[in-house]
């Protein structure tokens, strides 16, 4: 509407029956012609995540890896509380901290690359699912517990796929 009075309906607003204006009719073609549209496009979506996504969760748990086997290598003596059954000032807790860090960050490094993906992930798996237990174990449950819980599950599901984008060998 416009100060004047109701605006004549432009061509893409008149329906079939000559220049009648088609505001109270519906268009059931076009409304399936969106439907489907939409579809392609959530398809088109989906077909990237199922793509994209294990090359992100990979990254990603690499990037977790990494970032605490590189703490543990750097600073062993805050991760010996960590170590169960020895005392945490004792040398040998401090050399059971560095192995470990060095195993989360060669995990890391061969998830990163894309190097042997299912058997890093693998590894990672045993290695977080004796985090967890250790943990659960010394400490109980809490908020780390779940939250390497969830990592641990990631790393259960990459370790079941077989595709995956920019990998080295599966």
């Amino acid at each position: 509407m416009t100060a004047s009075g109701p605006r004549a309906p432009s061509p893409a607003q008149r329906g079939s029956a000559g220049g009648q204006a088609s505001a109270g009719r519906h268009d059931p073609a076009a409304d399936i012609e969106a439907t489907c549209g939409a579809r392609a496009q959530v398809s088109r979506a989906a077909t990237l995540a199922a793509e994209w996504a294990p090359l992100a969760g990979r990254l990603l748990l690499g990037l977790v890896l990494g970032w605490f086997g590189y703490h543990e290598l750097v600073q062993p003596a805050l991760w010996t509380g960590y170590v169960p059954v020895l005392p945490p000032t004792s040398s040998l807790a401090v050399l059971a901290v560095l192995a470990h860090g060095w195993v989360l960050f060669t995990l890391a490094a061969a998830l990163i690359a894309g190097i042997a993906t299912r058997i890093a992930a693998a590894l990672a798996t045993v290695t977080l699912l004796e985090i967890v237990v250790s943990l659960t174990v010394t400490a109980g449950l809490s908020d780390l517990v779940l939250r390497d819980a969830g990592v641990l599950g990631l790393a259960v599901c990459l370790t079941g796929l077989t595709q995956q984008r920019l990998a080295l060998r599966r």
